[in-house]
């Protein structure tokens, strides 16, 4: 019921932030692919940086 009381863990947050750069990248690939291909390179970062949380977590 107080779901959204519930403070968001890391790995949330980098899913979440991981979610947002690939849209953003997705949008400005439209308009501008050199900046397309930038946030496409943050999101893989954010993407790995999961992954070590993901895998240090096991």
């Amino acid at each position: 019921m107080f779901g959204w009381l519930k403070p968001k863990s890391q790995e949330e947050k980098l899913e979440a932030l991981y979610k947002q750069k690939l849209q953003e990248a997705f949008d400005l690939s439209k308009v501008n692919r050199a900046k397309s291909d930038l946030k496409t390179a943050e999101a893989e970062a954010i993407a790995q940086e999961l992954e070590a949380l993901r895998n240090a977590s096991k």
